[in-house]
C-alpha cells in the first residue's frame, strides 16, 4: 500500500528566494521506489519481496497503479523490466538490514545498491525487449529516459529514505 500511495507523490526541491519566498523545483522522479524501500528497511527482506510482487500483481491485474497505467499489456512496455527490479531490489535491501546496524550510512549504501539493481534490471530488460523486437525506440534514448535522467534525483532520495526508515525503526520498536 505504502508504495502505490507513494507513486502518487512527486518530488521536489523547495528552495528559499528574497523577500521569504519559496521556489519549488520539480524533480523527475516520484517516491515510488523509495516507499518499497522503505517497506524493506523496516520490514524487512521478506515483508518487503511481498510487497514488490503484491504491487506488481495488482498493476497487473486490478488496478492502474504503475506511472503509465497498468493492465497486462504493461509487460510490454519499456518500464515493466523497472518493475520486475522491485523484486530482487527489495530483498536485497531488506536482507541487508537485517544484519547490520541502524545507521545513515549503512542504509543510504544499501538503498543505493537497491537502486542500481532496478535499473540494471530494468536496462536488461530493454536490451531484451530491443533484440527481440518488442520495443521500437532508440535502445540508447530508452536508456537515457528510464535511467540516466531519474538516477540521481531516486539516488538523492535514498538519504532521507534511510533516514526515515531508521527513525520509524525506533518509534515503532522494530528489531
Amino acid at each position: 500500500m505504502l508504495i502505490i500511495i507513494c507513486a502518487m507523490i512527486p518530488s521536489f526541491i523547495i528552495l528559499p528566494q528574497e523577500e521569504l519566498l519559496l521556489s519549488v523545483i520539480p524533480l523527475h522522479s516520484n517516491w515510488q521506489i523509495q516507499g518499497l524501500l522503505l517497506t524493506s528497511l523496516v520490514s524487512g527482506h521478506k515483508i518487503g519481496t511481498i510487497s514488490a510482487i503484491a504491487y506488481l500483481i495488482i498493476g497487473l491485474f486490478y488496478l492502474p497503479v504503475f506511472h503509465g497505467g497498468g493492465s497486462v499489456g504493461y509487460i510490454l512496455t519499456h518500464d515493466f523490466g523497472y518493475l520486475l527490479g522491485f523484486i530482487p531490489a527489495a530483498w536485497t535491501c531488506g536482507f541487508l538490514t537485517k544484519s547490520s546496524k541502524d545507521n545513515l550510512i549503512n542504509y543510504s549504501f544499501y538503498t543505493a545498491l537497491s537502486l542500481c539493481i532496478i535499473h540494471i534490471i530494468g536496462i536488461i530488460y530493454l536490451i531484451i525487449g530491443k533484440i527481440f523486437g518488442i520495443l521500437s525506440d532508440n535502445l540508447s534514448d530508452l536508456i537515457l529516459i528510464n535511467t540516466f535522467i531519474p538516477f540521481p534525483t531516486q539516488l538523492l532520495l535514498c538519504i532521507p529514505i534511510s533516514l526515515l526508515s531508521i527513525l520509524l525503526k525506533r518509534i515503532l520498536i522494530v528489531k
